[in-house]
């Protein structure tokens, strides 16, 4: 410790008092020693190699500097009691010697000159943190399209959920949806893979064979990814879309164990893809799984891409029901939307919004949009939400003054032409019909299975949710043993989340059996292997 420049003037009794009490920590490339939000206090000294400081921000760890060998890092939250600004992580070999925080003040009283140095040098790093938040760097993108287009509106939905910083042009051009980059290169009319590889996002595998293969990126999903890659097993993920699922849409999660004040949807899976990317689960998005073959386990991709895995997760969640108007059905898209994205609440700024339905994310979507709208409007069909929707929900709405519940109603009509400009609503309780105008309709009415895809053998209910565990065991089950909890009729496939027949439809429920799953996947690949050697 000699070496060390902060050290080389403490006595023999002080360094003696340190190597005795402070952790000495050796880091693999790539491991982390602490993670920006973290609330653990302790000063760090590089030992040996180098040590990144880094930060997450649009799907990667940006790295703001490095520390090299004697260097003090983490005294922000030590010196001003704040968690961890950033994460550090060492990119080599590299040695790390932690000081916690009752240790450090025994330190400090011992030599007090320790004490300034460590809370100039914090005071300096939050400084420079200014100096980075305060640049003016242009987005990634800018996307250029009116505001109710809806090839303008599907890309500014996947860049939010991706969390993607742009910026948005609602300026008519001849050809839209117009994506501008940063160098000033544009896709015109791309799709939503052309801009997921313009900004460098995953969509193709980088191998062929995997331990599990997890179809679907909600919470789930995520989970089973994060439990698979921490587990040992090489596991890819495939999202037709962004992580998060249709949770990952909700404004506030205010129910989910942990979160004393919530949580953003979209923040639950932006922490949940870190978590699992950091421990080595590989991710692709854009793409969608056609087929899969119920003998070898290979999943056809859109795009032809091939993948093949020792055991499968479907993890493909629900897509929103469709109300049979087809005056509504033209105008999807322009004002007209099933499910909300994210940030949707600032495109409608003073606006007259009406949502349809009554469950939690009707409820989440009414209390994000009253911050901006200048009307809210929820339309049920019953005659209450009491029935729908959590009790929290139903009481924070009764402090939103512009949020009106009309109950006994639902919408029968729309009418515009570009976009919507009014509709027509049918209360059953009066008898009547009422068109009024409306800036736009957001429809939540509950949610279906999409499960046709999969191999027959695959058995569901009559509403296409997938069948697990013991009701899984027809005539066609070729083992001797019972399915696993969560295992399909087709051993080695598993099914989580809402897309499983008789799951409970909660978030906190999704990730539980998204990480039970593997559980269940190891006692097959364990069962798997002792056959195959048996033969």
């Amino acid at each position: 410790m000699r070496n060390i420049p902060l050290f080389s003037r403490l006595n023999d009794k002080t360094l003696d008092y340190l190597a005795r009490t402070s952790a000495d920590i050796r880091l693999l490339p790539g491991e982390y020693v602490v993670h920006e939000g973290e609330t653990h206090r302790a000063v760090f000294v590089a030992v040996e190699g180098h040590i990144e400081a880094t930060k997450f921000a649009e799907g990667a760890d940006r790295v703001l500097g490095i520390r090299s060998p004697g260097e003090v890092f983490g005294e922000v939250p030590v010196i001003l009691d704040t968690p961890f600004l950033v994460s550090f992580r060492a990119p080599e070999h590299a040695r790390v010697m932690r000081i916690d925080l009752r240790e450090f003040r025994v330190l400090s009283e011992a030599a007090p000159d320790i004490f300034e140095f460590v809370k100039t040098a914090a005071l300096g790093r939050v400084e420079g943190l200014q100096e980075i938040a305060a640049e003016t760097t242009a987005p990634r993108l800018a996307v250029i399209a009116p505001q109710w287009d809806e090839g303008g509106h599907e890309l500014r939905t996947f860049l939010e959920r991706n969390s993607v910083e742009f910026d948005w042009d609602s300026d008519t051009t001849e050809q839209f949806p117009i994506v501008r980059q940063r160098d000033g290169t544009l896709l015109r009319n791309p799709s939503i893979r052309d801009v997921a590889v313009a900004i460098g996002l995953p969509v193709s595998p980088r191998d062929t064979t995997y331990d599990v293969a997890v179809i679907g990126g909600g919470p789930a999903g995520l989970a089973a990814a994060v439990y698979g890659a921490s587990e040992g097993l090489s596991t890819i993920l495939i999202e037709c879309e962004a992580p998060g699922g249709q949770a990952g849409t909700s404004s506030r999660i205010e129910n989910y164990l942990g979160f004393p004040f919530g949580i953003s949807g979209d923040e639950l899976a932006s922490r949940a893809l870190q978590q699992a990317t950091r421990l080595g689960a590989e991710i692709i998005v854009t793409r969608t799984a056609q087929r899969i073959d119920p003998d070898s386990h290979a999943i056809t991709l859109d795009g032809g891409d091939v993948v093949c895995a020792k055991a499968i997760v479907l993890a493909t969640g629900v897509s929103w029901r469709r109300l049979d108007i087809p005056s509504l059905d033209r105008l999807r898209g322009r004002s007209v939307y099933y499910g909300v994205a994210p940030d949707e609440a600032r495109y409608v700024q003073g606006s007259d919004v009406y949502i349809i339905g009554g469950g939690n994310s009707a409820g989440q979507a009414a209390v994000n949009f009253a911050d901006f709208a200048s009307s809210v409007t929820i339309l049920v069909r019953g005659e209450s939400l009491a029935s729908s929707m959590s009790y929290y929900l139903i009481e924070h709405l009764k402090t939103k003054s512009n949020v009106r519940v009309q109950t006994h109603s639902e919408i029968v009509e729309a009418h515009g032409d570009a976009n919507l400009e009014a509709i027509t609503i049918a209360d059953r309780a009066k008898g009547e019909t009422v068109t009024t105008p409306a800036s736009a309709v957001f429809i939540l009415i509950g949610a279906d299975a999409e499960t046709s895809w999969l191999p027959e053998g695959v058995d569901r209910d009559a509403h296409g949710y997938i069948v697990t565990g013991h009701d899984a065991r027809s005539r066609r089950w070729p083992l001797d043993r019972d399915p696993y909890l969560l295992e399909t009729s087709l051993p080695g496939i598993f099914a989580v989340g809402d897309v499983r027949a008789n799951s409970i439809k909660r978030v906190a429920a999704g990730v539980g059996e998204g990480s039970m799953a593997i559980a269940f996947v190891h006692q097959y690949l364990a069962a798997t292997a002792l056959t195959a050697k048996a033969n």
